[in-house]
């Protein structure tokens, strides 16, 4: 079996920077003990303040769309409406 690793971008609204900081922070504890979550760390452009970078590591994509599923990330979903400009995802796999 193959890990899964997760690049998700996130481009906060300008004015909702700190609104969706605080919200993708309150993931950070729950994900983490998750099952099957490796490694899950946000990070923050340090020229764009409102461009947040989820660097995430799976034991499975079953498990990862377990997550995807959770009712936290619902949670944050709804928290976010209309405060995040841009979200883009990439399934990855290591090669070397």
């Amino acid at each position: 079996m193959t890990t899964l690793t997760i690049v998700a971008n996130i481009h906060a609204n300008p004015d909702q920077t700190e609104l969706v900081r605080a919200e993708l922070e309150k993931l950070l504890p729950i994900t983490r003990a998750e099952n099957g979550c490796l490694q899950y760390d946000l990070h923050r452009d340090n020229d764009n303040p409102a461009h947040f970078l989820f660097f995430e590591k799976w034991e499975s994509r079953e498990l990862w769309q377990t997550h995807m599923n959770a009712p936290h990330l619902a949670a944050y979903m709804k928290a976010t409406d209309g405060a995040v400009a841009e979200f883009i995802l990439n399934e990855m796999s290591s090669i070397g």
